[in-house]
């Protein structure tokens, strides 16, 4: 299980929305290679970014602060926002990104997904959002008639890395995951789930260590983490001691 810490991008700044909403951003640094390299500090050994800019212009806009991340740490960076082609998942799997998130175009053009995770096996996540069960396109402005699920199961043998599913109505919120939805989701396919949206504080970590939530990949803190509601240190410990032998 791994918990990654998201750094979301708004005009070149590290910022956190609510419920999506560019309106509701709040700036938590200004320097977002300088919170990367603060994310490596504090033991985490993945990081989630997205391209909020990116995600609502279909193309990446905020490319000079991930390549600044990229040159400041060395852990594996997964990327969403604006990865609509396969020329620019190629681009970002170039300049050293880990695994690239597509969302919008996972609904749109599935094929797209299908094709780049047969080129770059392990190296293309689906990003799912949900908005009452059904998925949200176009940086979350648009809302489909698809469900998560339905979405979910047209990768199942494409070799898609993970499923990052997102409750939108929780996210930024600190209302806790929504367990129960992702558990479901995770359940029902053979792809990797991680959840995100609404992570709120250690309970959150504790419950995703629980034998009913053993299928979940991980999960994404952004605000917790931000607004210290999250120790990383104690949410580190935790995992760690989950993950040993005979535990």
């Amino acid at each position: 299980m791994i918990i990654f810490p998201a750094i979301d991008l708004k005009n070149g700044q590290c910022v956190r929305l609510e419920q999506g909403d560019m309106a509701r951003a709040t700036v938590f640094n200004l320097n977002p290679a300088a919170q990367a390299q603060s994310f490596v500090e504090q033991g985490f050994e993945y990081l989630h970014v997205v391209d909020l800019d990116g995600a609502f212009a279909g193309k990446p806009v905020n490319a000079e602060a991930v390549e600044a991340m990229l040159k400041t740490i060395k852990i594996p960076v997964q990327l969403g926002g604006g990865i609509r082609d396969l020329a620019t998942v190629e681009a970002w799997l170039d300049k050293g990104i880990t695994r690239v998130i597509i969302g919008t175009a996972a609904v749109r053009d599935p094929e797209l997904v299908k094709a780049a995770a047969k080129k770059f096996p392990g190296r293309v996540a689906v990003g799912l959002d949900a908005r009452d069960g059904k998925v949200a396109v176009e940086g979350w402005a648009e809302t489909s008639q698809v469900t998560v699920l339905e979405i979910a199961k047209r990768f199942e043998d494409a070799g898609v890395a993970a499923i990052i599913f997102t409750d939108i109505a929780r996210d930024g919120l600190l209302k806790g995951l929504n367990l129960d939805a992702t558990i479901a989701l995770a359940d029902a396919i053979s792809i990797p789930v991680i959840a995100s949206g609404g992570l709120a504080s250690i309970e959150d970590v504790k419950a995703m260590l629980t034998p009913g939530a053993k299928k979940l990949a991980g999960a994404i803190a952004g605000r917790a983490l931000y607004d210290g509601r999250l120790d990383p240190a104690a949410a580190l410990t935790l995992i760690r001691n989950a993950r040993a032998p005979g535990s």
